[in-house]
């Protein structure tokens, strides 16, 4: 089986990359463009350790935007599964750089999935976000809520994703997923996110600003649940529907203030915090309703906040550059 994964220098196309070679039948093909949104060493870090497990695993820089390079990798390989992580990702960059959203996010997205289509792939999954509920004032956030009240242009792409998928699966008949990812963290995550973010800053004695007073909630989903729940999905469910969304997400939420907390006792270091004012874009809370992906998988996510935020830890402790 040709497996290829956009976006495989990315945090969770690595881990991905890394459950999928597992299985020695499966060649993946890793492509990034290894753009400098954050730490690049951290990228090629995580290309390099995917070529020395596995000679299954080949990897070409390419930028998505770039159509006929795409077209050529489509030609000469004959992929039977496409996993479409690649985007600039961000919710805050969005308000700073927007031209980059949609050239990524909307016209990198419509080069894949239309070579996809194009190239006869038998299934097509991509990441969405639970940044498309917006701020919806409900319990769980579920897969039949309405998307359209984002706050942000990057939820605006990945709904923009979710519509295009779908009418690909109507008009075209390509099979479709999107996965919408709730906060995923862990080793080799994104400096970027909250979590590395206030390790980093608690373990060197650095300010932490929070915004909303630390008051915001967020379903943080720890890495190894999230491919699980995606390896299992896709290979091990029969699902008849020629599209379909799922929430990949803990099925929990932490306040940010408490949060801190629990890193400040694995740590055992006091954090220094500014409180602010919320910040434009985010969203008060997100809170995933995993039901339909638990019941398909026969999977619950095991890996609760103080778990997870010790193994980040101690992966973060570790880590050599």
């Amino acid at each position: 089986m040709k497996i290829l994964v956009t976006g495989a220098a990315g945090f969770i196309g690595f881990h991905l990359c890394v459950r999928l070679l597992e299985n020695k039948n499966i060649k993946i093909y890793g492509l990034d463009n290894i753009n400098s949104y954050y730490d690049i060493k951290l990228k090629k870090n995580r290309i390099k350790i995917l070529k020395k497990k596995n000679k299954n695993f080949f990897f070409k820089k390419v930028d998505i935007t770039e159509y006929i390079k795409l077209k050529n990798i489509f030609k000469k390989n004959e992929f039977d599964i496409v996993f479409h992580l690649a985007a600039q990702a961000g919710v805050r960059y969005s308000f700073e750089n927007p031209k980059t959203y949609i050239s990524n996010n909307i016209n990198g997205f419509y080069n894949v999935i239309s070579l996809a289509k194009d190239y006869s792939v038998r299934h097509f999954i991509f990441a969405s976000s639970s940044s498309v509920y917006g701020n919806h004032h409900t319990g769980k956030l579920n897969e039949n809520l309405r998307t359209d009240q984002h706050e942000s242009l990057y939820a605006v792409t990945k709904s923009t994703n979710e519509l295009i998928a779908k009418n690909f699966s109507i008009n075209y008949n390509l099979k479709s997923t999107a996965l919408r990812f709730f906060t995923v963290y862990g080793p080799y995550g994104r400096p970027d996110m909250g979590i590395y973010h206030f390790v980093d800053a608690i373990y060197k004695n650095k300010k932490i600003f929070l915004y909303n007073k630390g008051n915001n909630f967020r379903d943080f989903t720890y890495i190894d649940d999230v491919v699980t729940l995606v390896k299992k999905l896709v290979f091990n469910c029969r699902n008849n529907k020629n599209y379909d969304v799922f929430n990949i997400g803990y099925g929990s939420q932490t306040k940010t203030i408490d949060l801190i907390k629990i890193i400040e006792n694995e740590l055992n270091l006091k954090a220094k915090i500014q409180l602010l004012e919320n910040q434009k874009g985010d969203v008060l809370k997100t809170h995933s309703d995993n039901k339909k992906i638990v019941k398909l998988t026969k999977f619950k996510p095991k890996n609760n906040i103080t778990l997870g935020i010790k193994k980040f830890i101690n992966w973060y402790l570790n880590y050599e550059e």
